[in-house]
């Protein structure tokens, strides 16, 4: 099944996302919904924003396998698929050792994961990898309709979507933020992304795309932090997203920081159609 998801994605808290929010985003042109933060396992905060709407794809971003059953999962996305078929995605992904209790070995875990979803038959092009090193990556491009990514930049999106192959999705997130002072809108975007910086799955692969430990080490560097949270007026974030997806992003995922995180949402969505 062809996946056409449009080239701006929203990503909502799965414990907060509103039925309005959900309309909102629709009506804003939004092509899809990721529902952050670990979200359980019966997908209803996924069927709920489905209910409410007739057209945005609703995904999770990502199901964490160390703590979500895969044959609970599988049943709860038969359940929605009847209702709203095409319309779901299911991402997973290998969590982090500094926070998942138990972690090893999680390319296996994420490979038996997939194993039992496609026992119960759920399609692999309804699922998605949370994959930034090559490995995780090359399990997408061969059991998954392609990844999501965070904390990425469009030279990672590049080399995932030489990994993937044209056929597969690559759908990159960032932070967004509507603030054209640039020392102010660069503080905030250190706030949202120094916890997550300080997780090594994340810090390594920054890494890898050519990021240095002066770069990494708190405070962070100005160019790592406007390179992971998109800021500026409106115009300036879509020049943004655009460059992910000239790297090769099928579409961007925003998470926007700041008071109005709807607001900030539709006013990119404005901008982005022109």
């Amino acid at each position: 099944m062809t996946i056409e998801l449009g080239p701006l994605g929203a990503y909502l808290t799965a414990a907060e996302a509103t039925a309005a929010d959900a309309v909102a985003l629709e009506e804003a042109g939004y092509g899809a919904i990721w529902l952050a933060a670990s979200p359980a396992a019966d997908l209803l905060a996924a069927e709920r924003l489905l209910d409410a709407t007739g057209r945005i794809v609703v995904g999770t971003s990502v199901l964490n396998v160390w703590q979500t059953d895969a044959g609970t999962v599988a049943d709860s996305y038969h359940r929605i698929a009847g209702k709203h078929p095409g319309r779901l995605l299911v991402g997973i992904g290998a969590g982090h050792r500094e926070v998942d209790a138990g972690y090893a070995s999680p390319l296996a875990k994420t490979a038996g994961y997939l194993d039992t979803l496609t026992a119960a038959g759920v399609p692999a092009d309804r699922v998605l990898l949370a994959a930034l090193g090559p490995r995780m990556l090359r399990l997408a491009a061969e059991r998954a309709a392609g990844t999501l990514t965070l904390q990425v930049t469009p030279e990672h999106t590049r080399r995932a979507r030489e990994a993937l192959g044209p056929g597969k999705l690559v759908v990159p997130g960032h932070g967004v933020l509507l603030d054209t002072d640039v020392d102010r809108a660069r503080e905030t975007g250190r706030a949202g992304v120094r916890p997550i910086l300080g997780i090594a799955n994340y810090a390594n692969n920054l890494r890898r795309i050519g990021y240095t430990d002066e770069d990494l080490t708190d405070p962070f560097s100005d160019r790592l932090i406007d390179a992971l949270v998109l800021h500026g007026d409106e115009d300036a974030v879509v020049a943004g997203v655009r460059a992910e997806l000239a790297a090769g992003a099928n579409q961007v995922g925003l998470h926007a920081l700041g008071a109005d995180p709807i607001a900030t949402l539709r006013a990119i969505g404005r901008a982005e159609r022109g």
